[in-house]
Protein backbone atom coordinates (compact mmCIF):
# COMPACT_ATOMS: atom_id res chain seq x y z
CA UNK A 1 0.00 0.00 0.00
CA UNK A 2 1.68 3.23 -1.13
CA UNK A 3 1.77 6.52 0.73
CA UNK A 4 -0.87 8.17 -1.44
CA UNK A 5 -3.32 5.36 -0.75
CA UNK A 6 -2.72 5.68 3.00
CA UNK A 7 -3.09 9.47 2.95
CA UNK A 8 -6.08 9.60 0.64
CA UNK A 9 -9.34 9.77 2.56
CA UNK A 10 -12.37 7.68 1.67
CA UNK A 11 -14.40 9.06 -1.21
CA UNK A 12 -17.32 10.02 1.03
CA UNK A 13 -14.99 12.00 3.35
CA UNK A 14 -12.87 13.62 0.68
CA UNK A 15 -15.72 15.78 -0.50
CA UNK A 16 -14.59 15.69 -4.15
CA UNK A 17 -17.51 16.78 -6.31
CA UNK A 18 -18.97 14.25 -8.69
CA UNK A 19 -19.75 15.20 -12.31
CA UNK A 20 -23.41 15.33 -11.26
CA UNK A 21 -22.61 17.87 -8.54
CA UNK A 22 -20.31 19.91 -10.78
CA UNK A 23 -22.59 20.25 -13.79
CA UNK A 24 -26.17 19.53 -12.70
CA UNK A 25 -26.67 22.69 -10.69
CA UNK A 26 -29.84 23.58 -8.76
CA UNK A 27 -32.05 26.48 -9.85
CA UNK A 28 -31.09 29.89 -8.50
CA UNK A 29 -34.73 30.81 -7.91
CA UNK A 30 -36.72 28.01 -6.26
CA UNK A 31 -39.43 26.77 -8.60
CA UNK A 32 -37.83 28.25 -11.74
CA UNK A 33 -36.09 25.08 -12.88
CA UNK A 34 -34.52 26.51 -16.04
CA UNK A 35 -32.81 29.45 -14.32
CA UNK A 36 -29.56 27.82 -13.19
CA UNK A 37 -26.02 29.14 -12.81
CA UNK A 38 -25.04 28.34 -16.45
CA UNK A 39 -28.09 30.27 -17.71
CA UNK A 40 -27.23 33.24 -15.50
CA UNK A 41 -23.60 33.20 -16.67
CA UNK A 42 -24.73 32.97 -20.30
CA UNK A 43 -26.90 36.05 -19.81
CA UNK A 44 -24.07 37.89 -18.05
CA UNK A 45 -21.73 36.93 -20.90
CA UNK A 46 -24.13 38.42 -23.45
CA UNK A 47 -24.43 41.63 -21.42
CA UNK A 48 -20.65 41.79 -21.04
CA UNK A 49 -19.96 41.33 -24.76
CA UNK A 50 -22.59 43.92 -25.71
CA UNK A 51 -21.28 46.30 -23.06
CA UNK A 52 -17.63 46.04 -24.02
CA UNK A 53 -18.41 46.48 -27.73
CA UNK A 54 -20.62 49.46 -26.93
CA UNK A 55 -17.88 50.98 -24.78
CA UNK A 56 -15.36 50.43 -27.57
CA UNK A 57 -17.35 51.78 -30.54
CA UNK A 58 -20.13 54.03 -29.22
CA UNK A 59 -17.75 56.97 -29.59
CA UNK A 60 -14.74 55.64 -31.53
CA UNK A 61 -11.51 57.59 -31.73
CA UNK A 62 -9.25 57.92 -34.74
CA UNK A 63 -6.38 56.74 -32.54
CA UNK A 64 -7.88 53.89 -30.49
CA UNK A 65 -7.21 53.78 -26.78
CA UNK A 66 -8.23 51.61 -23.85
CA UNK A 67 -11.22 49.34 -24.49
CA UNK A 68 -11.45 50.38 -28.14
CA UNK A 69 -7.84 49.35 -28.67
CA UNK A 70 -8.40 45.91 -27.11
CA UNK A 71 -11.61 45.20 -29.03
CA UNK A 72 -10.08 46.36 -32.30
CA UNK A 73 -7.24 43.88 -31.81
CA UNK A 74 -9.85 41.17 -31.34
CA UNK A 75 -11.72 42.35 -34.43
CA UNK A 76 -8.58 42.31 -36.56
CA UNK A 77 -7.64 38.87 -35.27
CA UNK A 78 -11.03 37.45 -36.32
CA UNK A 79 -10.90 39.28 -39.65
CA UNK A 80 -7.38 38.17 -40.59
CA UNK A 81 -7.28 34.68 -39.05
CA UNK A 82 -10.90 33.54 -39.35
CA UNK A 83 -12.95 35.48 -41.91
CA UNK A 84 -10.60 36.30 -44.79
CA UNK A 85 -8.98 32.84 -45.16
CA UNK A 86 -12.39 31.19 -45.65
CA UNK A 87 -14.66 33.94 -46.95
CA UNK A 88 -12.32 36.06 -49.07
CA UNK A 89 -14.14 39.06 -50.54
CA UNK A 90 -17.26 38.20 -48.50
CA UNK A 91 -15.42 38.46 -45.20
CA UNK A 92 -16.61 41.94 -44.24
CA UNK A 93 -20.28 40.98 -44.69
CA UNK A 94 -19.97 38.25 -42.05
CA UNK A 95 -17.68 39.96 -39.55
CA UNK A 96 -20.54 40.89 -37.22
CA UNK A 97 -21.56 37.26 -36.80
CA UNK A 98 -18.03 35.88 -36.53
CA UNK A 99 -16.81 38.51 -34.05
CA UNK A 100 -19.91 37.90 -31.92
CA UNK A 101 -19.35 34.13 -31.99
CA UNK A 102 -15.68 34.46 -31.09
CA UNK A 103 -16.16 36.88 -28.20
CA UNK A 104 -19.26 35.12 -26.87
CA UNK A 105 -17.63 31.68 -26.80
CA UNK A 106 -14.43 33.15 -25.37
CA UNK A 107 -16.29 34.83 -22.50
CA UNK A 108 -18.35 31.66 -21.93
CA UNK A 109 -15.13 29.70 -21.59
CA UNK A 110 -13.29 32.24 -19.43
CA UNK A 111 -16.13 32.11 -16.92
CA UNK A 112 -14.51 28.86 -15.82
CA UNK A 113 -11.45 30.61 -14.37
CA UNK A 114 -13.07 33.77 -13.02
CA UNK A 115 -13.07 33.64 -9.20
CA UNK A 116 -16.48 33.01 -7.60
CA UNK A 117 -18.14 32.38 -11.00
CA UNK A 118 -15.86 29.46 -11.90
CA UNK A 119 -18.07 27.67 -14.40
CA UNK A 120 -17.46 27.45 -18.17
CA UNK A 121 -20.85 27.94 -19.82
CA UNK A 122 -19.89 25.76 -22.80
CA UNK A 123 -19.40 22.75 -20.50
CA UNK A 124 -23.19 22.37 -20.70
CA UNK A 125 -23.82 20.79 -24.11
CA UNK A 126 -27.04 22.78 -24.68
CA UNK A 127 -25.18 26.08 -25.16
CA UNK A 128 -22.65 25.05 -27.86
CA UNK A 129 -25.38 22.87 -29.43
CA UNK A 130 -27.64 25.90 -29.95
CA UNK A 131 -24.82 27.88 -31.58
CA UNK A 132 -23.77 24.93 -33.76
CA UNK A 133 -27.38 24.31 -34.81
CA UNK A 134 -27.78 27.98 -35.74
CA UNK A 135 -24.68 27.82 -37.93
CA UNK A 136 -25.91 24.55 -39.45
CA UNK A 137 -29.28 26.08 -40.42
CA UNK A 138 -27.51 29.13 -41.84
CA UNK A 139 -25.09 26.91 -43.77
CA UNK A 140 -27.87 24.89 -45.44
CA UNK A 141 -29.94 28.02 -46.15
CA UNK A 142 -27.03 29.86 -47.78
CA UNK A 143 -26.04 26.79 -49.78
CA UNK A 144 -29.51 26.37 -51.22
CA UNK A 145 -29.89 30.10 -51.82
CA UNK A 146 -26.59 30.59 -53.67
CA UNK A 147 -26.25 27.23 -55.39
CA UNK A 148 -29.86 26.11 -55.68
CA UNK A 149 -31.27 23.16 -53.75
CA UNK A 150 -30.14 20.54 -56.26
CA UNK A 151 -26.86 22.31 -56.97
CA UNK A 152 -25.97 22.50 -53.27
CA UNK A 153 -26.44 18.80 -52.62
CA UNK A 154 -24.94 17.87 -55.98
CA UNK A 155 -21.77 19.88 -55.34
CA UNK A 156 -21.55 18.44 -51.85
CA UNK A 157 -22.10 14.78 -52.68
CA UNK A 158 -20.79 14.55 -56.25
CA UNK A 159 -17.59 16.58 -56.58
CA UNK A 160 -16.61 16.78 -60.25
CA UNK A 161 -13.67 15.01 -61.84
CA UNK A 162 -14.00 11.60 -60.19
CA UNK A 163 -14.84 8.23 -61.80
CA UNK A 164 -18.55 7.49 -61.42
CA UNK A 165 -18.11 4.23 -59.42
CA UNK A 166 -16.29 6.24 -56.73
CA UNK A 167 -19.49 8.17 -56.03
CA UNK A 168 -21.15 5.00 -54.70
CA UNK A 169 -18.76 5.16 -51.77
CA UNK A 170 -18.00 8.87 -51.64
CA UNK A 171 -21.51 10.35 -51.79
CA UNK A 172 -22.88 8.77 -48.57
CA UNK A 173 -19.65 9.70 -46.78
CA UNK A 174 -19.89 13.31 -47.94
CA UNK A 175 -23.55 13.48 -46.94
CA UNK A 176 -22.86 12.13 -43.46
CA UNK A 177 -19.76 14.25 -43.03
CA UNK A 178 -21.32 17.55 -44.06
CA UNK A 179 -24.87 17.29 -42.77
CA UNK A 180 -24.63 15.08 -39.69
CA UNK A 181 -21.08 14.67 -38.37
CA UNK A 182 -19.92 18.26 -38.99
CA UNK A 183 -22.59 20.04 -36.88
CA UNK A 184 -22.30 17.34 -34.19
CA UNK A 185 -18.53 17.72 -33.85
CA UNK A 186 -18.84 21.52 -34.05
CA UNK A 187 -20.74 21.48 -30.76
CA UNK A 188 -19.12 18.48 -29.06
CA UNK A 189 -15.52 19.65 -29.60
CA UNK A 190 -16.18 22.83 -27.61
CA UNK A 191 -18.29 21.07 -24.98
CA UNK A 192 -15.86 18.18 -24.39
CA UNK A 193 -12.83 20.44 -23.92
CA UNK A 194 -14.62 22.71 -21.46
CA UNK A 195 -16.13 19.75 -19.58
CA UNK A 196 -12.80 17.95 -19.21
CA UNK A 197 -10.91 21.12 -18.24
CA UNK A 198 -13.44 22.00 -15.54
CA UNK A 199 -13.24 18.47 -14.11
CA UNK A 200 -9.43 18.58 -13.91
CA UNK A 201 -9.34 21.99 -12.26
CA UNK A 202 -11.98 20.93 -9.75
CA UNK A 203 -10.07 17.76 -8.88
CA UNK A 204 -6.65 19.32 -8.31
CA UNK A 205 -8.04 22.33 -6.45
CA UNK A 206 -9.92 19.94 -4.16
CA UNK A 207 -6.73 17.94 -3.56
CA UNK A 208 -4.88 21.12 -2.56
CA UNK A 209 -7.71 22.31 -0.33
CA UNK A 210 -8.10 18.95 1.44
CA UNK A 211 -4.44 18.28 2.23
CA UNK A 212 -3.48 21.89 3.08
CA UNK A 213 -6.59 23.14 4.89
CA UNK A 214 -9.03 20.36 5.77
CA UNK A 215 -6.53 17.68 6.92
CA UNK A 216 -3.13 19.35 7.14
CA UNK A 217 -0.39 16.91 8.14
CA UNK A 218 3.38 16.55 7.54
CA UNK A 219 2.83 13.71 5.08
CA UNK A 220 -0.19 15.24 3.35
CA UNK A 221 1.18 18.76 2.92
CA UNK A 222 3.45 17.87 -0.07
CA UNK A 223 0.45 16.32 -1.84
CA UNK A 224 -1.52 19.48 -1.15
CA UNK A 225 1.28 21.60 -2.59
CA UNK A 226 1.28 19.43 -5.72
CA UNK A 227 -2.48 19.96 -5.99
CA UNK A 228 -2.10 23.74 -5.74
CA UNK A 229 0.80 23.86 -8.24
CA UNK A 230 -1.12 21.66 -10.69
CA UNK A 231 -4.18 23.87 -10.31
CA UNK A 232 -2.12 26.96 -11.17
CA UNK A 233 -0.45 25.27 -14.15
CA UNK A 234 -3.71 23.82 -15.45
CA UNK A 235 -5.46 27.18 -15.06
CA UNK A 236 -2.92 28.78 -17.38
CA UNK A 237 -3.19 25.88 -19.81
CA UNK A 238 -6.98 25.95 -19.60
CA UNK A 239 -7.04 29.65 -20.51
CA UNK A 240 -5.04 28.83 -23.64
CA UNK A 241 -7.48 26.03 -24.51
CA UNK A 242 -10.41 28.36 -23.88
CA UNK A 243 -9.02 30.88 -26.35
CA UNK A 244 -8.18 28.13 -28.85
CA UNK A 245 -11.67 26.63 -28.71
CA UNK A 246 -13.28 30.04 -29.28
CA UNK A 247 -11.01 30.51 -32.30
CA UNK A 248 -11.80 27.03 -33.67
CA UNK A 249 -15.54 27.46 -33.21
CA UNK A 250 -15.54 30.76 -35.12
CA UNK A 251 -13.16 29.36 -37.75
CA UNK A 252 -15.40 26.35 -38.45
CA UNK A 253 -18.41 28.65 -38.70
CA UNK A 254 -16.55 30.74 -41.30
CA UNK A 255 -15.54 27.58 -43.18
CA UNK A 256 -19.12 26.29 -43.30
CA UNK A 257 -20.49 29.65 -44.44
CA UNK A 258 -17.78 29.97 -47.09
CA UNK A 259 -18.50 26.47 -48.40
CA UNK A 260 -22.17 27.35 -48.79
CA UNK A 261 -21.55 30.66 -50.53
CA UNK A 262 -19.22 29.14 -53.11
CA UNK A 263 -19.36 25.64 -54.54
CA UNK A 264 -16.15 23.67 -54.20
CA UNK A 265 -14.51 22.69 -57.46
Amino acid sequence: MNALTVLAPPADQFGAPTPEELFNLPPIIPGVEWFTKPVLLALLSAVFVIGICWAAFANPKVVPRGVQNVVEYGYMFVRDQVARPFLGKDADRWMGLLVTLFFMVLVWNLMGVVPILQFPVASHIAFPAVLALSIYVLKVYLGMKHQGAWGYFKNMMFPPGLPKPIYLLLSPIEFLSNLIIAPFTHAVRLFANMFAGHMLLAFFSMVGFWFLFEKLSPLGAPIGVVGVVMTIILTGFEMFIQFLQAFLFAMLAAMYIGGSLHAEH
